[in-house]
């Protein structure tokens, strides 16, 4: 193992036993002028730190990422996410990518990004360190995206020190400012939740175990940290795709006004990276500069405001397409010139439409809360199947794979989030890729005489049934309460849901989904509900799709009639519904 160092800012560093010792910096190297490399040894002195066991770090796993508290002063919020921990994590996923990767003949390097949070740079260099404490060198990449992470690992250009045996994402997403988190990644994709654990399960060891004599061995060696500017290799990627889908035009977006909002997350890149090299006019694109308080608006296409900012600014600049992004750029919606927002439903609709041009009759999978209106339009309008699988993009993305593992064509793979992936881009979930995609068309319609403007997506989405009433209530599980009777509050919640599913057997105006893979969906009314189980927390979202507010009504009575016996549940929410009618 070897010791790694911030060296270029000379910061005290944290090892990973118990008693933390402190390190400062004794020599560095610089060499070549577009990447930095530093070597790093170091000496110690002593700090304390608090005691954590297993527990504590598995509470940071979040499905398939690690999420914590990483910036003080937030009320309740204590700091979960200490450099200290970020080391033992990094640390972590270097002894297990050596074990994955089982090499022996020579050194292995995991590339590292972050999105704009303004702990970002903090938890970079103690990344960078945990990563050393393994014997791993580092290629740091500064400000990315998630998808640009992945894509080091399959990019083969040694001139900047890629493929990555691994990558780092150092983001939370659209949280708030105090929180911050990792992804991971090899060039199979992102790591899944089993992975997850094992990482967090080692870093509690390592927090715990790592010895003054081990970390002596450490310093024995040296271990290099290498800047690049590898968001030119991804975004190079992105400008040669939409070109050759023009037939090799050099700048085939001449002309479009195209008005981009990044949150002031890590999305600016894609207006003067992308759209000007392909000839597109971005004049009053807004929010593209880094700020990691995030003053104008939450970086999340999923969020009103945030929609209600990127139409505004397309009607007021009389763009012809808009494009928002959240902070990582792994999720994505779109404009069009007349205000209407391709997101959620409509987004997946529009690149449906657009994947199914391409492959006919292959499956669209996505997650468990998809209209109805949604499944007609890919299969009846557009002669493709739709597989609605479970909430959690990584989940929606593994489907796809498996089912064209076993013969059943499939090339999309995308949640009402935003968050999308295609075959055709190795399953890499990637929020610009997708409006690549979009833009793709745009370009090979204009080149075909077919139309100019974004008219063109929006004529692919025509005939596409939207509800009137769209509502998710979130019902949660008070895991105090004595119902529970010292019972895990997932199992609690299967009980509502078993509970829920009886009931609706009996009322002749419900018909249960005959394929379902998570909770309860049920259609009645003129509508649908489904129920299910929170993939983290001790909640049971229910969302509610109606042609009227009256439909949406009935059904919100539905569940609450067959509820009310669990005590542990809070239905205000529902109750609210209930009674507005």
């Amino acid at each position: 193992m070897s010791a790694l160092l911030p060296c270029s800012r000379g910061k005290l560093a944290l090892n990973l036993n118990s008693s933390m010792r402190a390190h400062s910096l004794s020599k560095y190297q610089t060499v070549l002028s577009k990447q930095r490399t530093f070597y790093c040894n170091a000496a110690s002195s002593s700090v304390t730190v608090p005691s954590l066991d297993k527990t504590d770090f598995l509470k940071l796993q979040n499905g398939s990422d690690i999420r914590g508290v990483a910036v003080p002063g937030v009320e309740g919020e204590p700091v979960s996410l200490p450099e200290p921990v970020t080391e033992a994590i990094a640390a972590a996923f270097g002894q297990w990518l050596l074990h994955k990767k089982k090499a022996e003949s020579r050194r292995l390097r995991v590339s590292v990004g972050h999105d704009s949070r303004i702990s970002a740079q903090t938890l970079l260099e103690a990344v960078s360190r945990g990563l050393g404490v393994s014997g791993l060198d580092v290629v740091q990449f500064g400000l990315a995206s998630t998808p640009a992470m992945f894509n080091s690992t399959l990019t083969e250009d040694e001139s900047f020190l890629c493929p990555a045996d691994g990558a780092i994402m150092i983001t939370a997403s659209h949280l708030p400012y105090n929180r911050n988190g990792f992804k991971f990644f090899t060039s199979d994709g992102g790591l899944g939740k089993v992975d997850i654990k094992n990482i967090l399960e080692r870093a509690a060891d390592i927090y715990k175990n790592l010895s003054d004599e081990n970390l002596r061995k450490s310093q024995r060696e040296s271990s290099s940290i290498t800047e690049v500017d590898y968001m030119s290799v991804y975004t190079s990627g992105l400008v040669k795709a939409v070109r050759r889908a023009a037939g090799d035009l050099e700048k085939p977006l001449e002309g479009f006004h195209i008005v981009v909002d990044a949150g002031n997350g890590a999305g600016g890149f894609f207006a003067a990276k992308v759209l000007e090299p392909l000839g597109a006019i971005t004049s009053g694109s807004q929010f593209l500069e880094p700020d990691g308080m995030f003053p104008n608006h939450i970086p999340n296409p999923e969020d009103k405001s945030a929609m209600e900012a990127i139409t505004k600014a397309v009607l007021d600049n009389k763009a012809d397409l808009g494009i928002i992004f959240d902070t990582d750029v792994d999720r994505s919606a779109a404009v069009d010139a007349t205000g209407r927002e391709f997101n959620r439903n409509r987004l997946i609709a529009l690149l449906s439409a657009i994947v199914l041009e391409e492959h006919p009759g292959t499956t669209i999978v996505t997650d468990s809360v998809t209209s109805d209106g949604l499944t007609s339009f890919i299969e009846k309008k557009l002669g493709g199947k739709h597989h609605r699988f479970k909430r959690g993009y990584k989940n929606v993305i593994d489907e796809a794979i498996r089912l064209n593992s076993v013969g059943e064509e499939s090339h999309l793979a995308i949640e009402t989030s935003g968050h999308g992936a295609l075959k055709e881009n190795h399953w890499l979930d990637d929020g610009a890729y997708l409006m690549v995609k979009i833009l793709n068309k745009l370009a090979a319609a204009r080149a075909a005489g077919e139309g100019s403007g974004s008219k063109v997506l929006t004529d692919l989405v025509e005939g596409l049934e939207e509800p009137k009433v769209a509502l998710e209530l979130r019902l949660k599980i008070d895991k105090n309460h004595s119902d529970l009777e010292g019972s895990d509050f997932r199992e609690y919640g299967e009980k509502v849901l078993q509970h829920v599913s009886n009931s609706i057997e009996t009322n002749p105006n419900l018909k249960r989904a005959p394929v379902n893979y998570e909770g309860i969906r049920v259609s009645g009314f003129g509508g649908w509900f489904l129920l299910r189980l929170s993939l983290h927390d001790p909640v049971l979202p229910l969302n509610i799709e109606a042609q009227s507010e009256d439909d949406a009504v009935k059904l919100g009575l539905v569940v609450a009639t067959a509820v009310k016996e669990f005590n542990a549940l809070d239905t205000s929410a529902l109750s609210n519904l209930t009674h507005s009618s």
